[in-house]
This record gives structure tokens, C-alpha cells and sequence, in this order.
């Protein structure tokens, strides 16, 4: 084995260890969860009358149902404590100034998942362009490179925190009923900490890239965060317009964060920018798969979707044809993996990790659609979750190819 397939070995390791340390971290906060029946969650029943009588008005909405033998392995597979009582608690503890508390509703209001996904791509392409620039780990000047990979991260968790956040911010009432265990939904942060927070990263996050990275990498960035503004912000709210939301997505967590953090360090290596096979191929296929993302994100929402009249896929065509068609898409998107694989020149990919590994992908992504009950939100949760599994398993074959 080379010195540099060594190299990449142990970076996909480190990769690894990486997505299994912070996946338990982010689930240490529902690791609590109780057996909960949510036919009419005390949260949703303590909304202002006016909530209350929107809901009624809508025909369409059905309150949601989890059987009381529903297990806390099942409910874990959103982020987020659906435990009523808990969440009472930690609002409780927040009002009488704990700090664990309130830095676990900050960590709960960064969407964790969102989180995961930010950092693996900024930790698999810093490989790869390492990696696909000769003698770059050799003299790479690490004094200088290593805080500079930390303020990029630091830029990227901000940008993170911004749109998602913003869009708790508006989509409070609607997430009462889909997402009760965020933060602005439950209580746990009012709206005014939740505008800080908000206010903060967006400032502070564009100033960070203006600051430290090339002007192109400053245009790309607010691009991202102009894009992920408007998705939750009234009047355009790009969300409430499935192909539009779809499209936005697709543009900020498959193109804009792959291309941007592989510019980001050529740029500090002083190399220059090249779009090699493996970029382009990671630029399509994550875009395409984030696509896949901004439509089964819907899936357990489409309670509240339906009582507010937000227009979704789900909402329009059904539960079990998107997790059909989501399937198929995804499924598309790995036999374009394998295929780039066979077809490309001899010694452009690594045949085991870019054929076998996505091979090995699709025939799991097969048995997870096969375990997937369409009439039960836990099993459509579970769903959802897994596809963020095969998210984050790409950028460990992506330091690999």
C-alpha cells in the first residue's frame, strides 16, 4: 500500500469515528424519550385559541397518533425529545437560569443532523483536495492551514445556524405540530434569544468569510445565505413551493458547501482550482441527493404542512409514492455512481470504494425502503433518518474514490 492510500485510509477512519461520535453526541437528547400517545400533545393544546381554531378549520388534518408500545429506539429517529414532560422540565430548568439547559436548546436549535452533514463535508473535502494535490500533506504549512480549516468550519456552523434557525423562527406554530421538540416550538428559547442567535450568525459568519477567504468564496457564501433566508422568509418563503424549496436545497448542500470547501483549501495550499473527476462527480451526485433530502424532509411533516397550507410533495402526491419515487431517485443516483466508476478511465476512480461502495449503498438503501410502513410516522421518521445515514456515509467514500 502507498503512502498516500495509507494516508487516505486513516483520513476515512478518523472520517468514521467522526460520524459515529457526533451522531451519539446529537442523541444523548433523546435518549430520554418516553412512550408518548400525541393524539393531543399538551404542547399543542396550550397554543393561543387562534392556533387552535386554524387547525380546526383545516378538513384535511388528522391529529397524529404513536401507539403507547412505540419504543424511545423508534422515536430517537428524529432529533429532538418528544417526551411532553421533559420538555416541560427543560423549559422549567431554563427559566431558573440553568446553562446545561439552555446550551442544550442552542444545540437542539442548530438542527444537529444539519450539523453533522456541514462538518463532514468540510472534513471530506479538505481530504480530497489534500489528497488530489501532489506533495500537498508533505509541505502543507499546518501552523497556518489549521486555524484557517477552523474559522472555515466556524463560517460554514454559522451559515448552518442562520437558516435553520430562521426558519424556526417563522415556522414556529407550524413546527408545534410536526417538530414540538425544537426549541422555539417547545418554549425552551423565546423568540427574542432565538433573533440573537440568528442575528449573530448571520453576521457574523459572512464577515468571517469576507475577512479570511477569497471574494469568490464571499459571493458563493451569502449566495448560500441569501438562498437560505428567503426559504423561511415571507413574502418570497421559497418553501412554501415544493420545486422552489427543492431547488434551494439542492443549490446550498449539494453544490455551493462541496464546491466552496474544496475551493477553500486549493485556495490556502496555493494551489490552483481544477475541476477533477472526483469533484465534478461529488458536485452531482450530492446535489442530486440533496435534492432527494428537500423533498422526504417533508415526509413527517405533513401534519402541520396540511393544517397551515404549505404546499409539499408529500402534502399533494402522499407519503407512500414520495418514499417510492425518493427510492428510485436515490437508487438512480448510485447506479450514476457505479457507472461513472466503469466508464471513466482506467485509474481516475478507485474501483473498490466507487463501484463496490456504492454497490454496497444502494442494497442498503433497498432494505431500508423495504422496512419502511408508510401509515406509521415512526417507521417514516426512521426513513427520513436514513437517508441522512447514506448521506453521511458519501463523504466517507467521497476521501476514498
Amino acid at each position: 500500500m502507498t503512502m498516500v492510500s495509507r494516508k487516505v485510509a486513516t483520513s476515512a477512519a478518523v472520517l468514521l469515528m467522526c460520524i459515529n461520535s457526533v451522531h451519539s453526541f446529537s442523541s444523548v437528547s433523546t435518549a430520554r424519550t418516553a412512550t408518548v400517545h400525541l393524539t393531543r400533545s399538551p404542547l399543542v393544546a396550550s397554543q393561543p385559541s387562534s392556533l387552535s381554531s386554524s387547525i380546526s378549520r383545516s378538513t384535511s388534518y388528522q391529529p397524529r397518533t404513536i401507539s403507547p408500545s412505540t419504543t424511545a429506539t423508534t422515536l430517537s429517529a428524529v432529533e429532538g425529545d418528544f417526551d411532553p414532560e421533559a420538555l416541560s422540565k427543560s423549559v422549567s430548568d431554563i427559566k431558573s437560569g440553568s446553562l446545561k439547559a439552555k446550551l442544550r436548546a442552542l444545540y437542539k436549535f442548530t438542527r444537529p443532523h444539519t450539523i453533522r452533514g456541514t462538518i463532514l463535508a468540510s472534513i471530506a473535502g479538505t481530504i480530497r483536495a489534500l489528497v488530489d494535490t501532489p506533495g500537498a500533506i508533505a509541505t502543507a504549512n499546518w501552523g497556518a492551514m489549521l486555524p484557517r480549516a477552523v474559522i472555515g468550519m466556524v463560517a460554514l456552523l454559522l451559515g448552518n445556524a442562520y437558516i435553520v434557525g430562521i426558519n424556526q423562527i417563522f415556522d414556529r406554530d407550524i413546527d408545534v405540530l410536526n417538530k414540538p421538540f425544537l426549541p422555539v416550538a417547545s418554549g425552551e428559547m423565546s423568540k427574542g434569544v432565538a433573533w440573537g442567535v440568528v442575528g449573530f450568525s448571520g453576521i457574523v459568519g459572512p464577515l468571517i468569510v469576507y475577512k479570511f477567504f477569497p471574494i469568490l468564496l464571499f459571493k458563493l457564501y451569502m449566495l448560500g445565505w441569501t438562498l437560505g433566508g428567503i426559504y423561511s422568509i415571507p413574502p418570497i418563503r421559497t418553501k412554501r413551493n415544493p420545486l422552489a424549496a427543492g431547488l434551494t436545497i439542492a443549490s446550498v448542500r449539494g453544490f455551493l458547501l462541496n464546491f466552496g470547501v474544496y475551493y477553500a483549501v486549493k485556495d490556502a495550499i496555493g494551489a490552483p482550482f481544477v475541476w477533477s473527476p472526483k469533484v465534478s462527480f461529488i458536485a452531482r451526485f450530492m446535489t442530486a441527493f440533496a435534492t432527494v433530502i428537500a423533498v422526504t424532509k417533508d415526509l413527517p411533516d405533513i401534519e402541520g404542512d396540511k393544517a397551515y397550507n404549505i404546499s409539499t410533495f408529500a402534502t399533494k402526491i402522499g407519503v407512500p409514492k414520495i418514499a417510492k419515487g425518493a427510492t428510485l431517485c436515490l437508487f438512480l443516483n448510485y447506479i450514476h455512481a457505479i457507472l461513472t466508476g466503469v466508464l471513466s478511465k482506467a485509474g481516475t476512480f478507485r474501483a473498490l470504494p466507487m463501484i463496490g461502495g456504492h454497490a454496497a449503498l444502494a442494497a442498503l438503501l433497498l432494505t431500508r425502503f423495504k422496512e419502511l410502513d408508510p401509515e406509521s410516522m415512526p417507521s417514516i421518521k426512521k426513513y427520513y433518518k436514513h437517508i441522512w445515514d447514506l448521506f453521511y456515509a458519501e463523504y466517507v467514500l467521497y476521501t476514498l474514490i
